[in-house]
């Protein structure tokens, strides 16, 4: 009821008064239901004028990644239409997303929190995730392909951020293998894939998106000042949140869409375009392992290939990290 109300407002003309008359009509509701939806979204943040003769009238929307302002943006047809929000999360948005799927939500559910207090990266490392100034979520897929193409899910989701933020924020930043956004050398964005399976068969796959958006240089801890920064550093001016998550998830869409018809053959070559690691001399961190080289290509697997003066080294995404050399 709440996005419907909302969606009639956003269809006036700007300055013009919605009646609540006409709320009731078109929602076959009492004027008495339509002011207590009213006085709820006001509590959501939503800037609703009220006038006795005149109607409501939508001032503002609140700077929150709210399910309806989400879906109002969108343009997807499942990625996205069903959004678990929530204000903040003790855990990470992919410890929630998995449970979501595990008791059995469909393809295409977004977990999204507007702070995250257990905010993981790979190798169990914490992810900064303040307030209202990142888009910190997860996506559940349901894909039908092999097991074995589940890993390349984390450079499709890599292609699909980096060509949403170049599109919607103009910032030209690049894909540090497997699964950085860098700008500048510094991280903007991480993606951890996480997934459930039987021997021969997917249940689901969670895909975690960290994305700093708005957060000030001086606001990042001191052991991330020197190698995190954000969006609105970058750009130089603050960027919509809202617009951007929905471009993320338009970007989503439409690339799984294309591997579940084509295979991850276009991904992968996309991923080579969007590369700051290919031809860089690298240090390659495993366990136990410790090489450098020139990172070459990747393979039809989403390995990492590094040529070192032994031979070249086939690198696992999950097993490693990797630095660029001076």
């Amino acid at each position: 009821m709440r996005s419907e109300i909302l969606d009639m407002m956003r269809r006036q003309q700007p300055g013009q008064y919605l009646s609540g008359e006409e709320i009731s009509r078109q929602l076959a509701v009492s004027r008495t239901a339509i002011w207590k939806h009213i006085r709820a979204l006001r509590q959501d943040g939503y800037d609703i004028e009220a006038h006795s003769r005149l109607g409501y009238i939508l001032r503002q929307v609140p700077d929150l990644l709210l399910p309806n302002e989400i879906e109002s943006r969108l343009s997807t047809k499942f990625i996205g239409r069903k959004i678990y929000y929530r204000s903040e999360v003790d855990i990470s948005t992919n410890d929630v997303a998995k449970q979501l799927a595990a008791e059995g939500c469909p393809e295409g559910q977004v977990v999204v929190a507007e702070a995250q207090h257990g905010g993981r990266g790979r190798l169990a490392r914490t992810w900064f995730s303040p307030f209202g100034k990142g888009i910190w979520f997860s996506l559940v897929l349901r894909p039908s392909f092999r097991l074995q193409d589940a890993p390349k899910c984390t450079l499709m989701a890599a292609v699909a951020v980096n060509k949403a933020i170049k599109k919607f924020t103009k910032v030209n930043c690049g894909i540090k293998w497997p699964n950085d956004i860098l700008f500048d050398g510094k991280k903007l964005v991480g993606i951890l894939t996480e997934m459930s399976a039987e021997i021969d068969a997917i249940n689901y796959v969670v895909i975690g998106i960290g994305v700093n958006v708005n957060i000030p240089a001086e606001e990042f801890p001191p052991e991330l000042a020197a190698i995190a920064t954000s969006l609105m550093v970058a750009s130089r001016d603050k960027i919509s949140r809202l617009g951007l998550i929905a471009a993320i998830l338009g970007e989503l869409e439409s690339l799984y869409t294309e591997v579940l018809r084509d295979g991850f053959s276009s991904i992968l070559d996309q991923w080579r375009d969007e590369s700051v690691t290919l031809g860089q001399q690298v240090d390659v961190f495993g366990f136990g392992n410790h090489f450098s080289g020139l990172a070459l290509d990747i393979d039809s697997d989403g390995a990492l290939l590094v040529q070192t003066p032994e031979g070249v080294e086939k690198v696992m995404a999950g097993d490693v990290s990797i630095r660029f050399l001076k």
